[in-house]
């Protein structure tokens, strides 16, 4: 079976594994913790990296930097991971959703302005898949109507958009380093931001709040999210090789898309647009409305050729667990709802090889044909 992601280790992992078991720095309080907040922060565009235990919690971590609570709405794309709609609702925010575009699969900035309220507080930007979100209006937007802007930049470390630095566009941003991530540290994340104060907040807020004068004396509740020195010492060896990473992924999209361009009956990935090239995290396949069956089926005959693949995100205002809060009545988005029924990604991990791709390629075309 070809594995959807397979990650590459190969670098200085082991040493700096053994560096941190023969020193003892093992926990949060490690130099190798500050060497991956500086270095993947200069990746990023971005002056402070406030590392944490996983993407998840750099979410929760940067809506309590913002100080975003009960009362507050947080604009949000319906296609995208449940983490992003669970901490505004932990928060005690309302999550608000739009729709995506049927083309690059992210938020469509067109739709934005017709859900800000006078309750908005943020809009959270989630880039999906290989392509940013077109960013200029949405920060447009929220420089008019003074709002916050998250990016969830999980799936798009050391892309660009219009040569600027994605995570480094908004107010604060957050990623993930999850082994499928570009830069993986096992489990783990990052908050990201150049405003000086909301790192310090969520630093603080990362730490248990902590009283700098007294240590057990607290004036806010926060949460331990720290991340150990191990995981941070895979990281730091991950960013060594960011270069060969990032190059590696868009050489898969480009097999990917050389070997099923043309294939009859397949929405491929957009290979760039205006304002950015596809830096392929994924390369997701959308199945065109006149195949008789869904992405399941066409996953499960993948698998019985060898080839795994993953099922694209749920939409927000589909998830029973939200529905069941009385969020989302009668909404609708259909791009969304299209491309999580007929969506899928082929294997796409860094450690994929082209004859691998060769593979996974034919065995698409086949349950197509």
């Amino acid at each position: 079976m070809i594995p959807v992601n397979r990650p590459l280790l190969g670098g200085n992992e082991q040493k700096y594994l053994t560096e941190c078991i023969e020193t003892g720095w093992i926990s949060s309080e490690g130099p190798f913790v500050r060497k991956l907040e500086s270095e993947f922060g200069q990746l990023m565009g971005c002056a402070h990296g406030v590392a944490v235990s996983n993407g998840s919690a750099a979410i929760e971590l940067a809506l309590a930097a913002l100080r975003i609570g009960p009362g507050d709405e947080v604009i949000l794309p319906t296609f995208t991971i449940i983490s992003c709609a669970a901490a505004i609702v932990r928060a005690g925010a309302v999550p608000v959703v739009v729709d995506c575009q049927a083309d690059t699969w992210n938020l469509d900035p067109d739709l934005l302005a017709s859900k800000v309220t006078s309750r908005t507080k943020a809009i959270m930007v989630v880039h999906i898949y290989g392509l940013p979100v077109d960013m200029d209006p949405v920060l447009d937007l929220a420089r008019r109507h003074g709002l916050f802007v998250i990016e969830d930049a999980a799936e798009q470390h050391g892309q660009t958009y219009k040569g600027r630095r994605v995570g480094s566009l908004g107010d604060i941003a957050t990623v993930s380093f999850y082994p499928n991530k570009q830069v993986t540290t096992g489990e783990g994340g990052m908050v990201l931001t150049n405003d000086p104060a909301l790192a310090d907040r969520a630093r603080s807020l990362r730490n248990l709040c902590f009283d700098r004068e007294r240590r057990y004396v607290h004036d806010e509740l926060g949460w331990n999210f720290r991340m150990s020195n191990l995981q941070a010492a895979v990281g730091v060896a991950q960013l060594e090789r960011i270069d060969v990473i990032l190059a590696k992924k868009r050489q898969i999209g480009s097999w990917y898309q050389e070997r099923l361009r043309g294939a009859s009956r397949l929405c491929l990935p957009l290979e760039r647009t205006a304002y950015a090239d596809n830096s392929y995290w994924v390369f997701g396949v959308v199945l065109d409305d006149q195949v008789p069956f869904d992405a399941i089926e066409a996953m499960a005959r993948l698998k019985s050729k060898g080839v795994d693949s993953r099922h694209f995100f749920w939409p927000m205002h589909e998830q029973p667990v939200l529905r069941k809060r009385g969020l989302f009545v009668n909404e609708r988005c259909p791009n969304a709802e299209r491309i999580a029924r007929r969506g899928f990604y082929l294997p796409s991990g860094v450690g994929l090889t082209e004859d691998e791709a060769d593979v996974c390629a034919l065995a698409l075309r086949e349950i197509l044909s």
